[in-house]
């Protein structure tokens, strides 16, 4: 028999949102560019993608207390929050061109309005809120935020938390109705409905086993159809390596130098889903905590009302498990294979700086169902163990890599872009905020790996994303302009959906 062999413009690998979203922008901007997909499993958007594996926040910044950090002097650093709140509406002015041109339908299939809000307990904690707070809302981003200390206020935003709670310490909480419940699963699962339709040949059971650069500066992949077991040789001119906890392996195959000195860590999440209908209905916000002293930042706990396949759901979390495996379908041996010469001393430099994060990562494991539920009950004083159940989320790798800021073996919490000096291959890593700010990353891509395209396409990047090149905290009025257009796109009212 033939083997199968066919040649591309791009070859995007895995079907996640990060692939999804790239090929959507590139068919906009050169139609005429042939598009091949690669995807391990039988379904798209079914890793980090899927609803149940991630956390579905529209992350802007809103509620999550990481991203503003307070420095030695007592003041609030809230110039990541910029970033990420300004990211977040790019995503959001991308979706509604889609919505508004009916290349994607029904966006409440995939967004939800909810409240986003931040919950602190104890005097130190609640000052530092305060401070948060004044500085957010003196930047046009984050007007509508609210902030309160008063019980009763606080009863009517969160009736759940603080029914049958002890008065004996101090609470307080911050308040923002922009805020949005974001299905990823549902948004990836549209978004390659409508490339498929643009003759995007999307290819599921096909495990990219190797990546090779040719004499003639093509890349080279070779791939095993699962379902018949051939093994496929395809070529294109540009790889995107978008394969979640996967991709750490196939940039390493593809041998470019920017993918030597890094390495990866998995951390697995665990979150905890009520079962009781009655109680999932005396909540709906998004309300985040602070992490724990001593705890990494991806342990920040919040309690999440979640809109999947049309019914409203309550999770808690995250727990943080472990497992060697750098994806939910992967391989035990993922990590050690992972460790090569190369990135050896990058891997020992973070085990000997992460001590602390192996201790907290030991003492979740740990932790029984019980346990589990005391933790919850810091946030639901009268919480039930029958009323809720265990699910085990996805596998995120948290990049490994040396800086000039934390030097050797530096553990990274966030997303990370590779590229190869000529822009012919990328791959993207780590971890949240991801998916919330995916149309951003990708057009960063799209700058280094097509600078020679990128003045052609200005225009109609400009059309899909009013704001781009511009920064709506400089620009109050296209902010409200966007802010009222997406809005109303999306259908993201403040009211509370009725599900028949």
């Amino acid at each position: 028999m033939r083997k199968r062999e066919t040649t591309s413009d791009v070859f995007l690998i895995g079907a996640g949102i990060m692939s999804a979203t790239l090929g959507t922008l590139l068919k906009e901007l050169v139609p005429e560019w042939k598009i091949t997909v690669f995807e391990k499993l039988s379904k798209t958007g079914e890793e980090s993608s899927n609803e149940w594996n991630n956390a579905g926040t529209g992350h802007a910044a809103l509620c999550e207390l990481n991203y503003t950090v307070e420095k030695p002097d007592g003041s609030v650093d809230i110039s990541k929050a910029i970033k990420i709140n300004e990211q977040f509406q790019i995503s959001m002015q991308f979706w509604s061109y889609l919505v508004k041109n009916r290349l994607i339908h029904n966006p409440q299939d995939f967004i939800m309005p909810l409240p986003h809000m931040s919950l602190v307990q104890g005097e130190q904690n609640i000052e530092f809120l305060k401070k948060r707070f004044e500085a957010l809302t003196n930047n046009p981003l984050f007007q509508g935020m609210e902030f309160s200390e008063d019980p009763k206020k606080l009863m009517e935003w969160i009736p759940l938390i603080m029914q049958d709670r002890s008065t004996d310490e101090p609470i307080a909480a911050t308040k923002i109705d922009s805020g949005t419940d974001v299905n990823f699963g549902a948004l990836t699962r549209m978004l390659f409905a409508h490339l498929e339709s643009k003759d995007v040949q999307l290819n599921h059971n096909h495990s990219v086993l190797d990546i090779k650069r040719t004499n003639d500066g093509l890349w080279k992949l070779k791939v095993r159809n699962l379902e018949s077991g051939m093994v496929e040789h395809h070529t294109a001119k540009f790889v995107f390596i978008g394969g979640g906890g996967g991709s750490l392996h196939l940039l390493q195959k593809s041998g470019i130098p920017e993918g030597k000195h890094i390495g990866g860590f998995p951390v697995s999440g665990i979150f905890m889903v009520c079962n009781n209908p009655a109680v999932v209905e005396q909540h709906h916000a998004k309300v985040y905590g602070k992490a724990k002293v001593g705890a990494p930042p991806m342990s920040v706990p919040h309690l999440d009302t979640r809109f999947i396949d049309n019914k409203k759901s309550l999770l808690f979390g995250p727990f943080a498990g472990f497992s060697p495996k750098f994806l939910k379908t992967g391989s035990v041996f993922d990590l050690v294979t992972s460790v090569k010469p190369y990135n050896l001393l990058t891997m020992l430099a973070a085990g000997a700086k992460e001590m602390s994060l192996t201790k907290y990562l030991i003492q979740q494991v740990m932790l029984s169902k019980e346990q589990r539920m005391e933790e919850l009950r810091e946030f639901i004083p009268n919480a039930k163990s029958e009323d809720w159940d265990l699910v085990v989320a996805g596998q995120r790798v948290q990049v490994i890599k040396d800086t000039e800021v934390g030097g050797k073996g530096t553990l990274q919490f966030g997303t990370e872009v590779i590229t190869a000096e000529d822009g012919s291959i990328a791959a993207l890593l780590g971890a949240s905020p991801g998916a919330s700010t995916a149309v951003h990353v990708m057009l960063e891509i799209m700058k280094k790996c097509f600078p020679q395209h990128i003045n052609e396409w200005e225009p109609k990047i400009k059309e899909m994303i009013p704001s781009y090149g511009l920064s709506l905290m400089e620009n109050p009025d296209l902010l409200r302009r966007i802010h009222h257009s997406t809005a109303e796109t999306l259908g993201l009212t403040e009211k509370e959906p009725v599900f028949s």
